[in-house]
């Protein structure tokens, strides 16, 4: 009633960090009065975290002249930002983070007006209009000491300015606005500078030497960025008032050695937060880390570091978080780690580990409340040894140790952790049954996880969850009937246990938003209770391996999130449920091993984002839907084996790009093999990201394969044991990666194809079995990385390959049944015209040899001719032409005296020297 109102505190206190359920029922709303104009004196006005409901800024409040603080954050305001804002001249703070509505007309025109003011937060407004000259608006603002402009879309960063008038400037936020430049060398006048966030931007670079011009600064924020730098500048340890150092989800790579070792050589450094997570950073956290007596904070996860924790670890007193997961270090755990008090978190996990875990290395750990050591490698290197009678001095909230051998008893030291809301103690060696005093604890948890192990007994349903509990009990021998949990539980894993009975009737009702349910591996029976229609949240149901019976329930049209349905090797009869068409967002769906029978259901045709789709070893007739190759284009696993199927092979399924796994062997299909599966482009490439595919059995090598976390490595074709005929098509660097290939127990005629050296990593090869015909062709040598080929009962002919892998195929059994075939392993040598074999190395290709044996033999015929015409040529003459016959005779009687003659004469001659001498 007087006006004499100087702050106008409105703000609503309970949508800040608090657990307030509905914050928004305490938020003033509607229209601001102009009676405001009445409060003369006003100078304090917050109006923050109410809900105006997109209402603009009141005009009036620009002529509140005596205003000087004004906060509208996180309001929801609308509109652009009002331009009278600019006539509040003795403005000192004004705070518009998070006001509005979105709008991309907001100019600055109005902010050089504002003189006085020393806070500026424009946090989440939209400035992309204002991008190229922002600059030149705040730099008239000599007095701001606090500039805040996180995710205003200014993308714009100058790198230089002539003249910097933000002397007094102590807190830059700049963050998430999407900068694609190095760090501008104005920011470096800013010599008042005490806070600095240029954080989730794409700044590029090394780290600028000119840090130690700012030596007031106490908080660097430079993360998720792509700074990259071989070792960290020992500039940085020199700002020893520094407080918070942040520059993790960059590309650092290198070492930290030099920062560290200029932190420690202050005199008594101020930095409390060191994070350079999320680097590629190497090397070993050095010794002198425990010259930071203030470090409160230290984050080194997602590194490549190795080595061991220094023991100057302990040193650290007043460290309250430390995280090292995700690198690759080894070697023991420090005892000295047991000395520090203050520690609250710590997360050694995914390094490799190695050692005793005794008691001392918790021993005065008072303020432990969540620690993990879950090993990378999966095998146990790391053992715990500690006594049953040890009390732990510290209470845990949440605790995660993996692949640590923590058994084979049950850990004593739990008995008192009264307080825990997450318990993970997995592939651990833990045997005999749980405790009763763990049930007893009566925690109220949001994660149980005693996964691979071996404890057995049966399971109570009296242990309590949260909201959102998530159940890991999977791989171990519990017995008994299936439990029912607390109906907070959203994620349920029993899988690979003993359990048996029938899945409890009421199961739908009891558990009613279960989202991930895995009972797979089991001895349950009877079929599926129809109260699964209840659980409207289901995403994924994995009942398979089990020995459940009766029909599929036809209620899938009302859960509408499920992408998993596994009901594989089962004794499931009667047709697939036509309520599957409903499921648009299913992934996988795998019904394999039962005995489901009648057609391919076209109503699956609905499923668009199917990826694998397992139907194999039941009594499904009818053709292969062509349609499959149209509405399914996500596919990457097809297999429709071992069922009744007839028809041919639908060309349309060349169009499934990202199909890994077509699997059609075993059925009634005829006609023959398009010539497009050589075009199958999925098969070029294996999938560099592993994915949930399901469980699956590939028939390679001569035997069957069960994949599980890797079958997203396999490419495979699968054509056995049908009525195929025509030939190989041919094979397109578009299966380069295949790796199986199997067209065995067929009608296939013609050669095998020589474009078969286009599959480079083929390791299965199996043509039994056919008709084909031919030579193996000598270029098969080619693919080294062969290791099971099967050629047998067809009528291949002439000799095999030697080189390469064929050098390893020795069993006889691959090539038999194909009668013209020679050559090693076989007892048929290939002999050649000399009488040598042609079964050495080397001799499978002989085209220049048998150019070399044909002019041989034309060689002799050549010289025998010769020598019959010319002897019939004389000696014919003879016997007719008298006269010739006798002058001949004459010639030899004549030749005969004249050797005679000369032989004496010589004889003659030799005797008188021989008595001369």
């Amino acid at each position: 009633m007087s006006g004499n109102v100087i702050e106008l505190k409105l703000r609503n206190m309970f949508s800040d960090d608090t657990n307030v359920f509905d914050a928004s029922a305490y938020a003033l709303g509607g229209q601001i009065s102009s009676s405001l104009l009445e409060l003369r004196h006003l100078r304090y006005l917050d109006l923050s975290m109410n809900n105006f409901e997109g209402t603009p800024i009141p005009n009036f409040l620009g002529s509140i002249k005596t205003l000087r603080y004004l906060n509208l954050s996180s309001a929801s305001f609308g509109g652009t930002l009002p331009s009278n804002l600019g006539n509040l001249s003795s403005l000192q703070y004004l705070d518009l983070n998070s006001y509005f509505n979105e709008s991309t007309e907001n100019d600055l025109n109005w902010l050089p007006n504002l003189t006085s003011l020393k806070y500026l937060n424009l946090g989440n407004v939209d400035l992309s209009k204002v991008r190229n000259y922002w600059l030149q608006a705040v730099n008239k603002l000599s007095s701001l000491q606090e500039l805040h402009l996180p995710t205003c879309g200014l993308s714009t960063l100058p790198l230089s300015s002539s003249v910097v008038n933000l002397t007094s400037l102590s807190v830059l936020d700049l963050s998430y606005n999407g900068f694609n430049s190095s760090i501008p060398s104005w920011i470096f006048n800013l010599t008042s500078l005490v806070y600095l966030d240029l954080s989730s931007n794409d700044i590029q670079g090394v780290f600028p030497d000119e840090f130690v011009q700012l030596k007031f600064l106490k908080h660097i924020d430079l993360s998720e960025n792509s700074f990259i730098q071989g070792n960290l500048s020992r500039t940085l340890g020199k700002l020893c008032g520094l407080q918070v150092l942040d520059l993790s989800f960059n590309d650092i790579n290198g070492e930290m050695t030099d920062v560290i070792d200029g932190f420690s050589e202050c005199s008594n450094s101020s930095l409390e937060l060191l994070h350079l997570g999320y680097n590629n950073l190497n090397g070993f956290i050095p010794s002198s880390i425990g010259n930071l007596r203030n470090l409160k904070y230290l984050l080194l996860m997602r590194n490549s570091f190795s080595g061991s924790i220094p023991e100057t670890i302990g040193n650290l007193s007043s460290l309250q978080e430390l995280y090292l997961a995700d690198n690759l270090m080894a070697g023991t755990i420090p005892v000295s780690l047991g000395q520090l008090s203050k520690l609250v978190y710590v997360d050694i996990s995914k390094n490799l580990w190695t050692g005793v875990i005794t008691e001392a290395h918790f021993s005065n750990l008072t303020s432990l409340k969540e620690v993990s050591i879950d090993q990378s490698s999966g095998r146990i290197t790391l053992v715990f040894n500690i006594s049953y009678e040890w009390i732990p001095p510290f209470k845990l909230r949440y605790i995660n140790v993996k692949s640590c051998k923590v058994g084979p008893g049950f850990p004593s030291w739990l008995r008192n952790q009264n307080e825990l809301n997450s318990v993970s103690v997995a592939c651990a060696e833990l045997s005999g049954t749980i405790p009763k005093w763990f049930w007893e604890l009566d925690l109220l948890l949001d994660r149980l996880d005693f996964s691979n192990n071996q404890l057995t007994g049966r399971l109570p349903n009296t242990i309590r969850f949260n909201h959102q509990g998530i159940v890991f009990l999977n791989s171990n021998l519990f017995t008994g009937p299936m439990p029912l949990l607390s109906s907070n539980v959203t994620s349920l894993h029993l899988d690979n246990n003993l359990f048996s009975g029938p899945i409890p009737t009421d199961f739908g009702q009891r558990m009613p938003i279960l989202a991930d349910l895995d009972l797979s591996f089991n001895s349950l029976n009877g079929s599926i209770p129809m109260s699964v229609r209840n659980l409207a949240s289901l995403l994924t149901f994995v009942v398979s391996n089990n020995r459940l019976t009766g029909k599929i329930p036809d209620f899938w049209d009302g859960l509408l999130e499920i992408y998993v349905i596994d009901m594989s090797n089962n004794s499931f009869t009667g047709e697939i449920p036509k309520s599957f068409g409903s499921l648009s967002g299913l992934k996988f769906l795998t019904l394999s091993n039962n005995r489901l029978s009648g057609e391919f259901p076209s109503v699956l045709r609905n499923c668009t984002m199917m990826e694998a789709l397992k139907l194999g070893d039941n009594r499904i007739s009818g053709r292969v839907p062509g349609w499959i190759g149209g509405t399914m284009p996500s596919l990457l696993i097809l297999s429709l084996r071992s069922n009744l199927f007839s028809g041919n092979v639908p060309t349309k399924l060349c169009n499934l790009s990202s199909l890994h796994i077509l699997d059609l062997a075993h059925n009634n299909l005829s006609g023959s093999i398009p010539s497009c599966v050589g075009n199958l482009i999925g098969m070029s490439s294996i999938q560099e990201d592993a994915r949930y595919e399901g469980q699956f059995i590939v028939a390679t090598k001569g035997t069957e394969y069960f994949y599980e976390t890797t079958l997203y490595l396999v490419n495979s074709i699968d054509l056995s044991g049908n009525n195929l005929s025509g030939q190989v098509p041919e094979l397109t660097e578009n299966l380069s990666k295949l790796g199986i290939l199997n067209l065995s127990i067929n009608h296939l005629t013609g050669k095998i194809p020589e474009s078969i050296s286009r599959l480079r990593i083929l390791e299965t090869l199996d043509l039994s079995r056919n008709q084909l015909s031919g030579t193996i062709p000598p270029v098969m040598a080619s693919i080294t990385s062969l290791n099971h080929l099967n050629l047998s009962h067809n009528n291949l002919s002439g000799s095999i390959p030697t080189t390469n892998q064929f050098q390893t195929f020795t069993d006889p059994s691959i090539y038999e049944g194909n009668s013209a075939l020679c050559g090693v392993p076989l007892p048929t040598k290939c002999n050649r015209d000399d009488g040598t074999s042609n079964d050495s190395p080397g001799n499978e290709d002989n085209g220049d040899e048998d150019d070399d044996d044909n002019e041989r033999v034309w060689f002799f015929i050549s010289m025998v001719l010769g020598f019959v015409v010319g002897f019939w040529a004389v000696f014919g003459t003879l016997l007719v032409k008298k006269t010739w016959r006798e002058a001949y005779c004459k010639f030899f009687d004549d030749m005969k005296e004249r050797l005679s003659v000369a032989y004496l004469r010589r004889r003659m001659k030799e005797k008188g020297t021989a008595s001369s001498g």
